[in-house]
């Protein structure tokens, strides 16, 4: 009987043992630091939880599989909460076992611990929104593992690390909103599907191959990128948003991206030459084509565009009529044509343009048919002077 009793005993405390297991030492300890170089913000109680007498693994934001931490989401998650301060201590590459990393927005500051590097299993890094600054660790290429890389929306300078192109995992890589410089890796995921690097000082061309065909998002406006994109953009064919504009990309538009699946198409505000000419009838509601130095005659399968920017161009000829008629109809809500060197516009001057469009002429060869509102930076100007008209050849 008494055996019975003892060995029921020890089934018990061998139940709590692992229901309740401890957390590894390294692990506690580094959480210990990571406190210590944190705080709450004004109005946040992220940190009320984490109090060390009891199971870090019931602390806010702390995940742990058996007696090790696998996730650490730093800061409350819920939308508009103030955030920490503070730095990160390089003790975060203790927690070995990590496989996700974030913190929400706030204001962290100080450079990105190299000690990242260590983390082998981590698959989501996370770390928006806050005032890290310095370099982007080279040693982050080591991760091989990691799927999605997100440190927009920061102060971080210097280059992005080639090695990180080299990562093989890649899904997501978000870099936007920092001071980042120089030219960008080739990536050789074939699994990465969102690369946004928009508000940085990127430059350099983008060599077709550098960027796997699985994109599916691809942001790189307001950056100092060059040379052409007629050989890189029709390997991308899977793209369903793409955003090239405020850049210094040159050369033909290549006719395939009017056939992608995207909503907006902005390649505004670059040194894109020659004429325009989509294979079929234009389906992506809003294209932005304005301020390149595109010329020749203004494509009749942009009709079916209901949002349509090719102002400050170099487009010659008659506006085509089928692209009138449907803003007449209310099929076309936007058609901005000003700074260009139109000849001319079938349309009544008699014609009342429907209140849901919107159209701009001026500065034309031509005399506008009709006087319409137009954007303040177009100017003052109706009709361009007679020799440009004549100097200008398309």
């Amino acid at each position: 009987m008494l055996v019975l009793v003892m060995i029921n005993l020890l089934i018990i405390v061998h139940e709590i043992r692992f229901s309740f297991a401890i957390l590894e030492p390294v692990d506690f300890l580094a959480l210990q630091s990571i406190r210590k170089s944190l705080e709450d913000m004004p109005g946040s109680n992220f940190f009320s939880s984490w109090d060390f007498t009891s199971d870090p693994c019931n602390f806010a934001g702390v995940f742990c599989d058996g007696d090790r931490v696998v996730a650490l989401n730093l800061g409350d998650p819920r939308a508009g909460a103030p955030g920490l301060s503070g730095r990160l201590d390089p003790a975060i590459g203790k927690l070995t076992n990590l496989a996700e990393f974030t913190v929400v927005p706030g204001r962290i500051m100080g450079k990105l611990p190299a000690t990242l590097s260590e983390l082998k299993k981590l698959r989501f890094l996370g770390i928006s929104r806050n005032f890290i600054s310095g370099e982007i660790p080279a040693t982050l290429g080591e991760l091989q593992g990691l799927r999605t890389l997100d440190l927009s929306y920061n102060q971080l300078t210097g280059s992005v690390p080639w090695a990180i192109g080299s990562l093989p995992a890649l899904a997501n890589v978000v870099l936007c909103h920092n001071h980042l410089s120089g030219s960008i890796p080739s990536f050789v995921s074939q699994t990465l599907t969102r690369l946004d690097l928009k508000h940085n000082n990127l430059s350099g061309s983008i060599p077709p191959g550098s960027l796997p065909s699985s994109l599916e998002y691809l942001s790189l406006s307001w950056n100092s990128f060059s040379g052409p994109v007629d050989l890189l953009l029709p390997q991308l064919n899977r793209l369903n948003f793409l955003d090239l504009s405020l850049n210094r990309f040159t050369g033909q538009i290549p006719s395939c991206v009017f056939s992608f699946p995207i909503t907006n198409l902005q390649l505004e505000r670059n040194l894109f030459s020659g004429p325009v000419q989509p294979f079929n009838e234009v389906a992506i509601p809003t294209v932005d084509l304005s301020h390149n130095m595109l010329y020749g005659q203004v494509s009749p399968l942009f009709s079916t565009v209901q949002n349509l920017y090719l102002n400050n161009n170099r487009f010659t000829g008659s506006v085509p009529t089928t692209l009138m008629d449907r803003l007449m109809a209310g099929n076309v809500q936007l058609l901005y044509l000003q700074h260009n060197f139109l000849t001319g516009v079938p349309i009544n001057p008699m014609a009342a343009i429907p209140l849901s469009s919107s159209v701009c002429l001026q500065y034309n060869c031509m005399v506008p048919p009709v006087q319409t509102p137009c954007p303040i930076e177009a100017g003052t100007q109706k009709t361009r002077p007679t020799s440009q008209c004549m100097e200008w050849k398309g």
